[in-house]
């Protein structure tokens, strides 16, 4: 059984900066990827980035410049540094990998954006 697990999550400061992370555990026999979203209660899950196998990633043009993803693959590791977040970052935030054509989730870690 595949688990991942997102932790970091928080209560912030606008201007701040939050990292978080994601393990995967369990029979992984090969990642095609992992990733970051976000979702706001009412909206559609919003995809942040991806690192995918050979450690590329991509990062959405709403948060290039501010988020940045990095891990490996090896280590079932995926991080999401978040920087200058603002209060419209507020959101739960998810990981997930994909392997052999399936989709694993975790639960996700809440960040809260607040003066």
């Amino acid at each position: 059984q595949v688990q991942l697990v997102e932790s970091g999550g928080g209560l912030v400061h606008p201007g701040e900066s939050l990292k978080l992370s994601c393990v995967a555990s369990g029979e992984i026999s090969s990642i095609d990827g992992l990733g970051w979203y976000r979702q706001v209660p009412g909206k559609e899950r919003e995809l942040l980035g991806v690192m995918r196998r050979g450690r590329n990633t991509d990062v959405a043009d709403s948060v290039k410049g501010r988020f940045t993803i990095s891990g490996e693959n090896d280590k079932k590791t995926i991080y999401l540094q978040m920087n200058s977040l603002t209060v419209e970052d507020t959101a739960v935030y998810y990981c997930n990998l994909a392997s052999w054509n399936r989709i694993y989730w975790g639960k996700g870690t809440p960040v809260t954006v607040s003066s």
